[in-house]
């Protein structure tokens, strides 16, 4: 078994080292180039020039990431993330969206030893991982509480996707989901729907079982992070501006720090309500996994949150933009609106 993966103490004390709630965002961006708007493969070379902790490579050449510090707020964390967006902004044309709307699906990845390990892999299915996603790190202080966080998170999953659905197009063409990039990303193993873990053993177990040496390669829409001890909410798409990235985070982390435990949810019945988000949106109809009852995503947040959720409807949004002046012109908007 690799020497490098944490042993179940190591990912306990990883999540009893907080003592208070937090809130860190991270966001892939797209990388365009000035004139056609396409992807550029050049993202190594921005992060380089940029010289700033907070913007770092990701897999894809075309692909750049936003890392802020833990936050006490989502607000602080949203302005931090505003100021790395202006930053970024001044010098290069980006757009945000879970998916480029006219890109090739294919792409070259970013230099690297731990991208030509994943490339060896996974050969071409690594080079359309061309997706883009908000991850929220919540910090909940407790192995215990953080664990149990997770569990239950898992059955909230598809009302998040629905919440954050933004990539109707795939290149070129309408593809009639809300969000397109959940199918792309599921090429690789270990996306979706995690599974329940019952203590940090089995987790540690998991990982040694997959037989990677990096614990970063577990890739599910939901995770409990090695290294940061945070529970880390990977499944929204990214977001066009910054106030939707900032609306998405709200529900994510009101969730997380809201919600009660449980007994976990079958990882298929979850799946299922995981298809509806990615056709539907918010609109999407889901079954309860426990009770059976059957509501709308909006509904079912609604509930959960006390209150109605964001009026988000990014998919919709990008039809009409694309429906009055083309897929350029929506790429166009999308990098205009990105601060």
């Amino acid at each position: 078994m690799p020497d490098s993966l944490p042993t179940a103490a190591e990912l306990r004390a990883a999540f009893d080292q907080h003592d208070a709630v937090t809130v860190g965002l991270e966001e892939e961006l797209m990388l365009l180039d000035p004139e056609t708007l396409d992807l550029s493969p050049h993202a190594a070379d921005v992060v380089a020039a940029l010289d700033d902790p907070r913007f770092k490579i990701e897999m894809p050449a075309a692909q750049l990431e936003i890392v802020t510090a833990p936050h006490a707020t989502v607000a602080d964390a949203a302005a931090e993330l505003a100021d790395s967006r202006r930053r970024l902004a001044e010098r290069y044309r980006v757009a945000g969206a879970g998916l480029h709307p006219f890109a090739s699906g294919l792409g070259p990845l970013n230099p690297g030893a731990r991208y030509e390990a994943i490339e060896a892999e996974y050969a071409s299915v690594a080079h359309r991982q061309l997706v883009f996603g908000l991850h929220v790190h919540v910090a909940i202080p407790g192995a215990d509480r953080a664990l149990a966080t997770y569990n239950a998170l898992r059955a909230h999953l598809p009302d998040l996707a629905a919440l954050a659905a933004n990539a109707p197009f795939y290149e070129g063409r309408d593809s009639g989901l809300a969000s397109a990039r959940s199918r792309i990303s599921g090429l690789l193993p270990r996306q979706g729907i995690p599974p329940a873990l019952d203590s940090f053993e089995a987790y540690a177990d998991a990982l040694r079982w997959c037989g990677f040496d990096d614990p970063r390669q577990w890739w599910w829409e939901l995770r409990l992070h090695p290294v940061f001890g945070t529970v880390e909410i990977r499944v929204p798409d990214t977001q066009a501006t910054i106030a939707d990235t900032a609306a998405v985070a709200t529900v994510a982390y009101e969730l997380a720090t809201r919600i009660e435990p449980g007994p976990a949810a079958e990882s298929w019945k979850l799946d299922q309500n995981r298809w509806a988000a990615c056709r539907h949106g918010l609109d999407a109809l889901m079954t309860d996994p426990h009770t059976g009852e059957r509501a709308t995503a909006r509904e079912r947040l609604t509930r959960a949150l006390g209150t109605p959720p964001p009026a988000l409807d990014g998919a919709r949004r990008q039809r009409e933009i694309a429906a009055e002046h083309g897929l350029y012109g929506l790429i166009q908007t999308l990098a205009g609106e990105f601060v």
